[in-house]
């Protein structure tokens, strides 16, 4: 069962080859369970478009139009400190005016989706995991289901759309302000003229870079989505159960992101 109500099957270790084991053996189930919630998810996504619409137009408000402030604010100082750390070292070797083009790549490669992906998971990741981890504890899932209805086609398939529609949006939105704080610094501080930087950023940064920007923004849409709502449903224990799955749903996000961030770069480079 992806939603169990169950006490753990697993029993108590005593030394540390059993630990080890029983560790084992529970990140695989929860990796599994993780995994068959996101494949039930993406099958209610017809039901959900033609069903759940307010609900999805819900979810993009909370996932977009409430993290633009935040957004705006990270990155347009990771601009400004990604354009004068690296403007300083290439200002050593006369070639400033190549700042553009070094600010462009990283945000739209690497930081543009890797920043977005953190915002999304402290803020909207940990109100997901909040809402179901309540749900779940107050008996709402159960009553759901009783009723016959899918809990996952009905909370978290809405939940999934809006991510994967804004996440993309975000960090689209986060490489254009994280370009423009560099633009500030290196007109401020480098001496490297509006033109020279947007012609340095328009002819040197290739759709490769936009593209897997865009991949890796996906992914780690549907990464937040699943590790949020999965530890929210496998809350227990009252309300210490549903701070314990807010802040691990946090933590596995982080993690999770900078892995995968990784792996995805190596495939492509």
């Amino acid at each position: 069962m992806i939603i169990s109500y169950e006490p753990d099957s697993f029993p108590p270790a005593g030394d540390l080859v059993s630990r080890l084991g029983r560790s084992c053996g529970i990140f695989l189930r929860n990796v599994g369970r993780g995994a068959l919630l996101v494949l039930q998810a993406f099958a209610g996504i017809p039901h959900a478009l033609a069903a759940s619409r307010g609900d999805i137009g819900r979810a993009l408000g909370q996932c977009g139009i409430r993290s633009f402030g935040v957004t705006s604010t990270v990155a347009l100082f990771t601009g400004m400190i990604l354009g004068l750390q690296a403007g300083l070292i290439l200002r050593a070797y006369g070639q400033e005016m190549r700042v553009g083009y070094l600010v462009a790549q990283t945000m739209f490669r690497e930081m543009g989706p890797f920043m977005t992906a953190l915002i999304l998971a402290a803020s909207v990741g940990a109100a997901m995991a909040a809402q179901m981890g309540t749900m779940k504890v107050s008996q709402e899932i159960a009553a759901l289901e009783v009723m016959s209805i899918n809990p996952i086609h009905f909370l978290v398939t809405p939940r999934l759309i809006a991510m994967m529609l804004m996440t993309p949006v975000l960090t689209v939105y986060t490489d254009f302000i994280g370009i423009l704080g560099g633009a500030l610094v290196a007109n401020t501080q480098l001496d490297v003229s509006w033109t020279a930087y947007y012609e340095n950023v328009r002819f040197l940064l290739t759709s490769r870079e936009i593209w897997v920007g865009f991949f890796k923004a996906w992914v780690f849409s549907v990464l937040i989505t699943g590790i949020s709502c999965f530890q929210g449903l496998s809350a227990t224990d009252g309300a210490v159960g549903v701070g314990t799955a807010t802040r691990r749903s946090v933590v596995i996000c982080f993690l999770t992101v900078l892995i995968t961030g990784y792996i995805i770069t190596r495939m492509f480079y």
